[in-house]
């Protein structure tokens, strides 16, 4: 691999920018391809959260967990969730809870299937143990910054 900068040059760039450029570049892929097949990323996020959980889910549980995602107030999450409904995807009991309809369990499964082919091409000649690194590297600038990283 060829990089941008010699090791003495790279010690010296922003990770400011760096983080940036790869959350740019992984994000725009990710929704490009998430497009393709006719969903947005706060959809998917959605049909995740309902078709890897074992049994239908409280719409409040769900928006918490996308809060870490999108770091928004309700009114937003509440309209990505109806979304979903309204494609026929997620449908939802008086109670309040919600499910993968047949079409959006379908179609979930198609996204995953997407996403594990994005994962390898974003991980292709990163080994585990530098993948590794690179997180907990990261977890460091963002505690040393003060900052807070939400994870699932």
């Amino acid at each position: 691999m060829e990089y941008s900068h010699s090791d003495a040059e790279m010690i010296k760039q922003p990770i400011g920018y760096w983080s940036w450029a790869a959350y740019d570049a992984v994000v725009n892929r990710t929704r490009g391809a998430l497009a393709e097949l006719g969903a947005t990323q706060p959809q998917w996020w959605v049909l995740a959260q309902l078709g890897r959980a074992e049994e239908p889910r409280s719409r409040a549980d769900v928006s918490a967990v996308l809060r870490g995602y999108l770091d928004t107030g309700q009114e937003a999450l509440d309209a990505e969730i109806d979304a979903t409904v309204r494609r026929g995807w997620v449908t939802e009991s008086a109670g309040g809870r919600v499910d993968l309809t047949p079409e959006g369990r379908a179609f979930f499964d198609r996204l995953a299937a997407r996403q594990d082919e994005l994962w390898a091409e974003r991980h292709a000649g990163i080994s585990d143990d530098e993948y590794l690194t690179t997180m907990k590297v990261l977890q460091r600038f963002i505690r040393n910054t003060g900052g807070r990283a939400w994870h699932h």
